[in-house]
């Protein structure tokens, strides 16, 4: 994009998990002549619906939706099939006349979308076969190493071998190999997270790179989008005390009968879907590893970690709008109207444009 041609606009509404953001989205989007993108790497899901807190045709009030129910849970879904979805829906919007406005509570999809993140992995050819990238670099022992022998000299052979390691050996062993070969990545993904764990290591067995050096440098390319990124946000207290009565209202809406349908449907745990919150936690208490109670107990306490998480990843971005509710006496009206004056303010809107 030339740097004398006119950014398109783009609004974002994002905050922790269960802080309010559906309700706003929907006014505000009627406001700007929006149509809305979620930004949640759950809501893609068919049939993942009350644990997933997804939207319903009757709440959308008529605003176009993108994003929701495009897969079902056994397909993969990543933050580049986001970003190349995203790139065909927003020209669309475009072309419409309307303006998109991301919701969700994924703080990566956001980052990678507005910054247009280059995801490509090169593969260097001449590096596939080469023992200096191999898991003996890791600095293993000598028992680890013997096993690269398994997995082949190409890329794909090489996923598939991380992927059998993680089930044989189990997702703390991958994290471990990732510790040792990229830090600063180990610190950055949860050691469950074997889908992220295995991508990072192949990026640096591809590449010779740390993939957290190279998200680092994405991260500092200047945005594509004339964009506002609101974060929404609520004190402590009142979060959790949202969290604990959401996952209540889910529980008594059937989300244990939602959960053993996903299972019946052969969906398991090694799942990308089934890793979300509400249904890890419920799929263990059907397998018999805990008990209802203390899996409702794990859900809640993982939800509270995880929008502490988001809250973190937000105070990391720069140009952040925060929008603390209770500054506004939580009325949403005042919420709307400040949104909408900073968006004339930045030209994102007309300022006849008004809700």
């Amino acid at each position: 994009m030339e740097k004398n041609q006119i950014l398109p606009p783009m609004i974002v509404l994002t905050g922790p998990t269960a802080v309010g953001k559906t309700g706003l989205s929907i006014a505000l989007a009627k406001a700007v002549e929006g149509e809305i993108i979620s930004a949640d790497s759950m809501q893609v899901y068919r049939g993942m619906d009350i644990g997933s807190a997804k939207i319903t045709r009757e709440e959308m009030q008529g605003v176009p939706h993108h994003m929701i129910d495009i897969l079902e849970p056994w397909e993969s879904f990543s933050v580049a099939d986001f970003v190349e979805n995203c790139k065909r829906i927003t020209h669309e919007i475009y072309d419409r006349g309307h303006i998109p406005v991301v919701t969700g509570g994924t703080g990566f999809y956001i980052q990678a979308l507005l910054k247009d993140v280059d995801f490509s992995m090169p593969v260097l050819e001449e590096r596939c076969g080469d023992s200096d990238l191999s898991v003996k670099e890791t600095g293993n022992t000598e028992e680890e190493s013997s096993e690269e022998a398994t997995y082949g000299e190409t890329p794909g052979k090489y996923r598939a071998y991380l992927e059998t390691l993680a089930r044989e050996k189990g997702a703390a062993y991958l994290h471990e190999l990732l510790r040792q070969a990229d830090p600063a990545s180990a610190e950055a993904i949860h050691a469950n997270n074997v889908k992220r764990s295995i991508r990072a290591l192949e990026f640096f067995y591809l590449t010779g790179r740390r993939i957290s050096e190279h998200n680092e440098q994405e991260k500092q390319k200047a945005g594509i989008y004339n964009s506002c990124y609101f974060v929404l946000n609520d004190r402590r207290e009142r979060l959790y005390a949202r969290i604990e009565q959401r996952i209540d209202e889910m529980l008594a809406a059937g989300l244990a009968g939602e959960v053993q349908a996903l299972r019946d449907r052969g969906c398991e745990r090694g799942m990308v879907s089934m890793q979300g919150l509400g249904y890890k936690e419920l799929l263990a208490w059907l397998e018999g590893e805990c008990t209802y109670e203390q899996a409702v107990e794990i859900l809640k306490r993982d939800t509270r970690h995880f929008a502490k998480r988001q809250l973190t990843w937000f105070r990391r971005e720069k140009e952040v709008v925060w929008v603390n509710k209770d500054e506004f006496g939580y009325d949403e009206e005042k919420i709307l109207d400040f949104m909408l004056t900073e968006l004339r303010r930045r030209r994102i809107v007309p300022s006849g444009r008004d809700a």
